[in-house]
């Protein structure tokens, strides 16, 4: 009787492995690219503030506040939402020459268009335009968003995913957002409890996102902290694997701050691909 159980399992094991289809790998889209858009410029008169130990003392400096539109096949993801309009606070001076909804008008866009919006963090300079999308699904850092929920002042950036009217996923690690490894969120933790950053595997090659991880080519090689990260230890820890995955993938690392880097990609309206 065993034997004749046995036979009949194992001829049932065939015949379902004979009619099991394999696991299709996801489709890479057709259409993969990456657009930078100008989102404000920020003059900081003295960035010993960008080190906790004292590396630029009585340096001015002039930074960029970058964002940029991810197209994956027919789905759009905008990263980081720039300044929100002309400041003045602390060390900083911020200008803004042109909304991001005018820059995606001139290639045929409007905010709902947007299926995404993802934010390397909750500082202003990163999210100051983002309620122009109130119909885009929110991707943020878990710290990042128990953080927003928290400050009054920041939460107001936040309005429509707050009060439950559009869609927010907070990211704990690492985001794969199309399901194909194309374009993935990465924890890199530090700057803020959530900080974010980006990669795009292009077919021309990886292009990594910084957030704020790094301000300025500077900070790669002096390992440079600024003395407002929530943690010292954890920015350490994420610059080990943000260049450890720059080297491994060969990456384009643009540091989302650094004017020099911005040049790296095509200029608007043109997108790297």
């Amino acid at each position: 009787m065993k034997s004749v159980m046995l036979a009949a399992a194992a001829a049932a094991l065939l015949a379902s492995s004979a009619t099991a289809q394999p696991a299709k790998a996801p489709a890479v889209p057709a259409t993969l690219s990456l657009t930078r858009l100008d989102c404000g410029s920020i003059h900081v008169s003295d960035f010993d503030v960008f080190s906790d130990t004292y590396l630029y003392p009585d340096q001015p400096k002039q930074l960029t506040a970058s964002c940029y539109l991810v197209r994956h096949g027919d789905q759009y993801l905008l990263w980081d939402t720039g300044v929100a309009g002309p400041a003045k606070e602390w060390v900083f001076t911020i200008s803004l020459k042109q909304r991001i909804v005018d820059q995606l008008a001139r290639l045929k866009l409007t905010p709902a268009d947007v299926d995404y919006v993802g934010v390397s963090h909750y500082h202003d300079d990163h999210t100051g335009q983002a309620k122009d999308f109130p119909q885009a699904t929110l991707l943020m850092g878990s710290g990042d968003w128990e953080a927003v929920k928290k400050r009054p002042e920041t939460a107001a950036r936040f309005k429509p995913w707050i009060d439950g009217g559009a869609k927010v996923e907070p990211v704990t690690r690492d985001k794969d957002v199309f399901g194909d490894q194309s374009v993935v969120v990465l924890d890199m933790p530090g700057h803020t409890p959530g900080h974010k950053a980006l990669l795009v595997r292009l077919k021309s090659g990886a292009v990594l996102l910084t957030g704020d991880l790094y301000h300025a080519t500077e900070q790669v090689a002096n390992r440079g902290v600024p003395s407002f990260n929530t943690d010292r230890a954890d920015t350490l820890a994420s610059f080990d694997r943000f260049q450890a995955i720059a080297r491994n993938l060969k990456a384009k690392v643009i540091i989302q701050h650094e004017p020099a880097d911005i040049a790296k990609l095509p200029a608007f309206p043109k997108a790297a691909e």
